[in-house]
């Protein structure tokens, strides 16, 4: 009997130990999440604000007084979400911690119908203004990221414009008698001739020149075909 009493003092005293009984306390990982969302958010147009979830007081983790946060990779920095608190002691852990950020702004949406293949104005873009995190990914909300671009298809008025819904404007097209550019140490020689297909900026387009010899080189604007050696 006493070994036992024994026994049974020795785990009372273990389970009420400081030890046992440690805990993280939820204010300092609120306080990190907290940090690291508002620079998150700072960069974001419109105005935003964010709310914390709740973070487990009676949780099994060791105190912790150093933090990294994160994001999930791929994840954009407004909607609902979880982020990755990790603990950098001795003791690591990790936990996540749900966030809701929203950003109320201005969105651009289409201000009359668009035809596929229409390259776009600025009297074909028109204003709104709402929570950008309820809206989809690759929203727009800068005019600068739609002008000249034309419609992948077919769009209705009213509806909010996507990055995915347009396409670049090509910079050389097809037939086009464009201004071909070789460029090396020392040197710079221009030739014209007609372009063989379409480009954008950046992509490879071929030329026929004026004395039937074909080459490749680099779109740029303004019908600029440039060959770099």
């Amino acid at each position: 009997m006493p070994r036992c009493l024994a026994l049974i003092v020795a785990f009372i005293f273990a389970w009420w130990s400081p030890t046992a009984m440690a805990r993280q306390d939820p204010a300092p990982v609120k306080r990190a999440v907290e940090e690291f969302l508002r620079i998150q958010v700072a960069g974001l147009p419109g105005e935003a604000s964010f709310s914390v979830g709740a973070i487990d007081a009676n949780n099994q983790l060791a105190p912790c007084s150093g933090f990294d946060v994160s994001l999930p990779p791929g994840a954009r920095a407004w909607g609902r979400s979880n982020v990755t608190v990790r603990c950098l002691g001795e003791q690591a852990w990790s936990m996540f911690v749900p966030v809701h950020v929203k950003v109320f702004g201005d969105y651009l949406i289409a201000a009359r119908p668009l035809a596929q293949g229409q390259s776009l104005t600025a009297a074909d873009l028109g204003r709104q203004r709402g929570d950008l995190s309820n809206l989809p990914a690759g929203i727009l909300t800068d005019e600068q990221q739609a002008l000249g671009r034309s419609a992948k298809l077919s769009i209705a008025a009213g509806r909010p414009l996507r990055s995915d819904m347009l396409r670049q404007p090509l910079v050389v097209q097809q037939n086009q008698t464009v201004k071909v550019v070789t460029r090396g140490p020392g040197f710079q020689v221009a030739n014209e001739g007609r372009a063989l297909n379409n480009g954008l900026a950046g992509q490879v387009v071929q030329v026929r020149l004026g004395n039937g010899q074909i080459v490749s080189g680099i779109a740029r604007a303004s019908g600029i075909v440039e060959i770099a050696f």
